[in-house]
């Protein structure tokens, strides 16, 4: 059995020798109250949330099995019919092609954690910054 002390091989030419902070990472403003960040490993992407008390509620759908981790505060999350109560530490799975959305129940920001395998294409924006200091990495040892 390999070793799995060696850096990953990445076909996108990253190698995971650098720890990066939810909160230093460049954010997305998805629309009033909702920012949002990712982070990928070879063949998943993880995207935090910051979800403002006041949103506007925006149920969708998508191809993509997700699953969502509530991290911080309290929100229902709203899948197909059924309602959840999210609080830090719950998880759920909302399954493709399945109306879902986030409603904030409390005043404070709420951060929710989702992940998607394979990498979403429409997110891979939201990890550039990992390829560009790849590429850096890359550059400095040649």
């Amino acid at each position: 059995m390999a070793a799995l002390s060696s850096p990953l091989n990445i076909t996108y030419g990253l190698t995971m020798t650098t720890m990066y902070n939810w909160n230093d990472l460049p954010r997305e403003i998805v629309r009033k109250g909702v920012e949002r960040c990712g982070f990928r490993g070879e063949n998943v992407i993880v995207v935090m949330n910051w979800v403002a008390p006041d949103i506007t509620i925006n149920p969708h759908s998508h191809e993509f099995e997700q699953l969502a981790i509530c991290i911080q505060g309290r929100f229902n999350y709203h899948v197909g019919e059924q309602v959840f109560d999210m609080t830090p530490g719950s998880m759920l799975v909302v399954p493709p092609h399945t109306v879902h959305y986030v409603e904030p129940t409390s005043d404070e920001v709420a951060l929710n954690l989702d992940v998607f395998s394979p990498v979403r294409d429409d997110y891979k924006h939201l990890v550039e910054y990992q390829a560009a200091e790849s590429a850096g990495d890359r550059n400095g040892r040649d």
